[in-house]
Formats: C-alpha cells, structure tokens, sequence
C-alpha cells in the first residue's frame, strides 16, 4: 500500500510545532513563558517555531501586561486548528490501514 505523503501537512514535520499545536488544541491560549516550560525549549528556539505557525496564519498572537510585565499569548487559529486536524487524520489514516 502506498501513501500520498504530500497530503501530510509540512508545517507540522517538526515535533516542536506539533507540541505547541496539540497545547494551543487544549488550552486556548497560552502564554510564551508556559509554552516554553512545557516544552523545555529555549526562548530562541520556541520563538522561531512560534514564527512560522504565525506566518503560517496557523496561531494568532496577542501582547499584553501583567501588572509591568509584558505577557504574549498565542492561540490556534480556525484555519490552524483544522489544518492541524486534518494533519492528525491523515496520520491516523495511515496508522489503521497498517494494522
């Protein structure tokens, strides 16, 4: 049986975006700082992947304060949280006719 690779969706190749997808699917917002803990990444690294769900329209951001502190939060967008499901079915797809 063959796969029709290409239906998978290249934004979501890398497990960095993955995981910042799958936690923008369960909470509607979350901000840099909580993203970075539970990814253990470095705030370069998760800026960079934060960057190309955006420029993707995949994630809105928003920036605020909290009391004097800045406070940026990201949330999935409609069309990155259907693009993401549809990612996700695929891969199911794939999984269950190998069974």
């Amino acid at each position: 049986m063959k796969f029709d690779l290409e239906k998978l969706n290249k934004v979501f190749d890398n497990r960095i975006r993955v995981g910042i997808m799958s936690g923008l699917m369960v909470d509607e917002s979350l901000s840099f700082k909580d993203l970075k803990e539970y990814l253990d990444l470095t705030d370069g690294n998760l800026a960079s992947h934060l960057k190309n769900l955006e420029d993707s329209n995949y994630i809105t951001v928003t920036k605020g304060f909290v009391g004097r502190k800045t406070n940026t939060t990201y949330s999935a967008t409609e069309e990155g949280k259907y693009a993401f499901k549809q990612h996700l079915a695929y891969l199911e797809n794939i999984i269950k006719t190998l069974k």
